[in-house]
């Protein structure tokens, strides 16, 4: 768990899980472990490494077997809102960054927000984070004991 600082008073709690492998769902590697803490989370930030070299159909499959790992975990995680965020973009030139985000956006027509960052470069992190800081005021106001909800769990493991 990690605090994310946007500006001089805003921030929110960021739960980072590693990359979740294909058999997640039925306790492969640490699966159950990370998908539990992803059951306490309002929204999922789903990260895509698009820089590393890989086919098209093997991006895409990398994608749907997280997708796959969150319905079969739990349908209720599955259905939360996920907004995908393709990341190492500075390793991309503009035109190959616009052309994934096109691909992502025409597969996975689901996901509401699609986001393109490099944390190096420190391209798009303050987009990103804003967005999800108002994603979650808004959430607020329409869950009123949401702020609850997002404090640490003490039992984390």
């Amino acid at each position: 768990l990690g605090i994310v600082k946007y500006g001089d008073y805003d921030s929110f709690v960021m739960a980072d899980i590693p990359g979740i492998i294909e058999g997640a769902a039925q306790g492969a590697g640490l699966g159950h472990r990370f998908l539990r803490h992803l059951s306490r989370t309002r929204m999922l930030l789903h990260l895509v490494d698009v820089a590393t070299p890989r086919d098209e159909p093997e991006l895409l499959a990398d994608v749907r077997s997280v997708v796959a790992e969150l319905e079969t975990y739990d349908s209720d995680l599955a259905s939360r809102p996920r907004w995908l965020v393709l990341t190492k973009i500075d390793l991309l030139s503009d035109s190959e960054v616009a052309a994934m985000a096109l691909l992502m956006r025409r597969e996975f027509p689901q996901v509401e927000q699609i986001f393109s960052i490099s944390s190096t470069a420190l391209v798009g992190t303050l987009a990103l984070s804003r967005a999800v800081l108002n994603w979650l005021e808004t959430a607020r106001e329409q869950v009123p004991d949401l702020e609850s909800d997002l404090a640490p769990d003490p039992d984390h493991e």
